[in-house]
């Protein structure tokens, strides 16, 4: 194939609309969590221990822990950004500890969710709004 400028353009078009169609993060909460689990329910709260702060001064680097006996993995979800899943800890059955801790990125004042996947193949949910003054994901 001979590349012009036109073919170019052309293929840059075919690109931009192919983008664009692709659908976006989930929108909801619910939608969010099915991602997850794979379509099976989730129980709310159990023995998931979700810290994360009332207010975040600077979104760039939010902290959030999660203290979860009885989990084999752990995934942090912040429902109002672009890209919901933020990072997903395993832990193997020699593990001392079921925590884990990291810093994240918020849009916007919004609900980080942390989901569980339990020994026994269920979900559990935990989940707390943080507030943010200035945005880390282009706000």
């Amino acid at each position: 194939m001979n590349l012009t400028r036109r073919n170019a353009m052309a293929l840059g078009a075919a690109a931009a609309a192919t983008i664009v169609a692709l659908p976006a993060g989930a929108a909801t909460f619910e939608e969010a969590v099915m991602s997850v689990t794979g379509g099976k329910e989730a129980a709310e709260g159990g023995d998931l221990v979700l810290t994360a702060p009332e207010i975040a001064e600077n979104g760039n680097t939010v902290p959030v822990a999660i203290d979860a006996p009885g989990a084999v993995a752990v995934t942090f979800l912040a429902i109002g950004n672009p890209n919901p899943a933020v990072a997903t800890f395993k832990f193997g059955p020699l593990a001392g500890s079921r925590e884990a801790s990291t810093r994240i990125r918020l849009a916007t004042t919004q609900d980080v969710v942390a989901v569980a996947e339990m020994e026994d193949g269920s979900f559990q949910t935990a989940k707390q709004t943080v507030k943010v003054t200035i945005g880390g994901c282009g706000g």
